[in-house]
């Protein structure tokens, strides 16, 4: 009796799997005839937002908070926007003198106010987001300066309400099957040291003597109370802005980020912070530096800052580093400031994941570069819809395919999705529309994006295990759409 009842529980076993595969084909069948020579957008849009995506791996905060919902808490702060500029006022004497005013005559209102003028905040949003970039006629900046704007105008409710926030977030990824991010949440706190920015920015400095420089720099730091104390304060804002967040249903971690356009002091205490808060605090999984690529303290002290990250990561190997390297192109910066970064990143900072890396073919030994990313299995975070608006790189010149052809892993992430008015699966359907593909592919992308997570191992395998179930089921209810039609 006992052989009987094992023998019917394999053949149900073998049964299971057999029908699983069967879902699969036939979604495998179905998605191609969506991606064909002329793509179906629409119902790819709709099998898309479907599908189970495993991770947001490249991802802002702040920049991923829409406009209107920042609208909310001007007023839950008691601020008020100028109908002028739109910025956000947050002095009480002037936001009372303004109240004081017949409301015809406020040049400052609230929230709610600026959402009732239609025009006023039509005018607000193309200055809070990208919105209308490429379809009004008004005077506007170039199209990487007017994203890199939008964080000033939001900036004073950026950091407030961090638990709301991210509460949005989740919820929004969850609607569209999302089950991980990996947020670029809060400024690394900032120590300024005005004897090192004197040292190597003198014109004698021996970079030589940059270690030793460091070594002491980080003696200083770490007898600084106040040093200590912004490490703290980031802990605690951590602690509170993710209660709550985690679920079965839902992960969510974060990295502080450094701001490579500031002195190099600042620079460097934003990193020690960083990559301490990362030994602290298991939710705490990465450091990232991030900021316009081509600016000129950027540009300049770029080598210094890999410097700093190989440094670091002598002095901390356990920790990750996913950073933002080649968010440039020909033309934005002279030719000789494309040749390097992704191969510093990578070779002297020993970065874990590459955000962006879109020069990769003017790096000096750029199939090098690639082949070592490759066995090194350093993916590049790649993020079509930022890219194109920043960059205005898309199709056959953006280089996934160039990743593809060394074998370089990539996962597909949203970037800024509140600022470029975008989401995760919006950026999978561009893939699939604009790189030949197949679910066998895009499939893998998903399973990629927690395989390249900065995840402990235990969650990592949990979210893989709920991704593989999620699969079945969304392949059978594919499977059973398509017998239907």
């Amino acid at each position: 009796m006992q052989k009987k009842l094992i023998a019917a529980a394999v053949m149900a076993a073998i049964a299971f799997g057999a029908q699983a595969a069967s879902n699969e084909d036939i979604v495998k069948r179905h998605f191609a005839t969506l991606v064909g020579a002329q793509p179906k957008t629409a119902e790819l849009t709709m099998f898309l937002t479907m599908m189970p995506k495993g991770g947001d791996l490249h991802h802002h905060y702040s920049g991923a908070i829409y406009a209107e919902q920042y609208l909310e808490w001007v007023d839950k702060q008691g601020y008020c926007v100028s109908k002028i500029n739109f910025r956000i006022n947050t002095d009480k004497a002037a936001i009372a003198a303004e109240q004081a005013k017949p409301a015809p005559l406020r040049s400052c209102v609230s929230g709610s106010d600026l959402v009732a003028d239609n025009n006023a905040y039509r005018l607000l949003l193309q200055k809070w987001s990208t919105l209308d970039f490429y379809n009004h006629g008004a005077d506007q900046a170039p199209p990487d300066q007017t994203f890199f704007d939008t964080f000033g105008y939001f900036g004073p409710v950026a950091s407030t309400n961090t638990n709301e926030g991210l509460r949005t977030l989740k919820a929004r990824a969850i609607a569209e099957n999302l089950a991980y991010i990996e947020t670029i949440f809060e400024l690394a706190p900032i120590t300024p040291d005005a004897d090192f920015d004197k040292l190597v920015q003198s014109p004698g400095f021996d970079a030589a003597q940059l270690d030793a420089a460091l070594a002491a720099l980080v003696t200083r730091l770490e007898a600084n109370p106040g040093f200590a104390k912004g490490v703290q304060d980031y802990l605690a804002n951590v602690q509170a802005s993710s209660a709550g967040i985690d679920d079965e249903q839902f992960t969510m971690r974060y990295q502080p980020y450094v701001l490579r356009f500031l002195a190099p002091s600042v620079v460097f205490s934003q990193m020690l912070s960083s990559f301490k808060l990362a030994k602290a605090d298991p939710r705490i999984v990465g450091v990232n530096i991030v900021g316009q690529e081509s600016q000129a303290v950027s540009m300049r002290d770029y080598s210094l800052h890999m410097r700093m990250f190989k440094f670091l990561k002598a002095r901390y190997p356990d920790v990750k580093t996913a950073l933002h390297a080649g968010e440039l192109k020909l033309g934005i910066v002279p030719p000789e400031g494309l040749t390097f970064h992704i191969g510093e990143a990578v070779q002297v900072a020993g970065a874990d994941r590459i955000g962006h890396g879109i020069d990769i073919a003017h790096e000096k030994d750029a199939p090098g570069i690639l082949r070592t990313m490759r066995a090194r299995k350093v993916p590049v975070e790649v993020n079509l819809t930022s890219n194109e608006f920043i960059l205005g790189i898309k199709g056959a010149e953006h280089p996934i395919e160039l990743y593809r052809k060394y074998g370089v892993p990539f996962v597909i992430s949203t970037d800024d999705a509140g600022v470029t008015r975008h989401n995760l699966s919006n950026e999978y359907v561009l893939f699939a529309t604009r790189y030949k593909t197949d679910y066998a592919e895009v499939k893998k992308l998903s399973h990629d994006s927690i395989r390249y997570a900065f995840l402990a191992e235990g969650d990592k395998q949990r979210l893989l295990k709920q991704l593989d179930s999620r699969f079945a089921k969304f392949e059978a209810e594919i499977a059973r759409s398509v017998a239907k039609q």
